[in-house]
């Protein structure tokens, strides 16, 4: 087997396993998705006025925000931004932006309210949510709690 006909075996591997978790999703189960890749990056933030936050979302992106998902046990926010954005992004004062290797637990489709992780806004299609813009509105509405001590601490970092 040549290395193209391996990394076609593997892209497909992986397809398989996606469409897996996607069929997962809208079976009403959560799913652990892997960030970064070809799917998505997560800007995780306070919930602050969460309703102002992504209204303010849905004006820039003409109606309907990308996917964001709320956890109000946690007090955050997480906003799908493309793959590769952590890679991108500059350190924001009320966002952490996390990609590859970590792993985002995502709440079935059909979930649009508590208890647990939901859809604040659901996923549409190809859209994500667009991360200048959102830096914009972390900087207008500055959301608490900032929460980068304790995702620090949740995925391990620092001391």
């Amino acid at each position: 087997m040549t290395l193209a006909e391996v990394q076609v075996h593997e892209d497909m591997g992986d397809l398989a396993a996606r469409n897996r978790a996607y069929v997962d999703l809208a079976e009403q189960r959560e799913v652990r998705m892997p960030l970064g890749g070809t799917l998505f990056d997560v800007v995780i933030t306070g919930n602050g006025d969460a309703a102002a936050l992504v209204a303010a979302m849905d004006e820039i992106q003409l109606g309907v925000s990308g996917p964001v998902i709320a956890d109000p046990d946690r007090g955050w926010l997480y906003w799908l931004v493309s793959p590769g954005t952590t890679a991108r992004r500059e350190p924001h004062t009320y966002g952490v932006c996390v990609g590859a290797p970590h792993i985002l637990t995502l709440p079935p489709l059909a979930r649009d309210v508590p208890p647990g992780p939901y859809w604040l806004r659901p996923c549409v299609s190809d859209r994500l949510v667009p991360p200048v813009p959102l830096r914009g509105i972390l900087d207008r509405f500055r959301p608490v709690p900032i929460p980068h001590e304790s995702i620090a601490a949740l995925l391990g970092f620092g001391s």
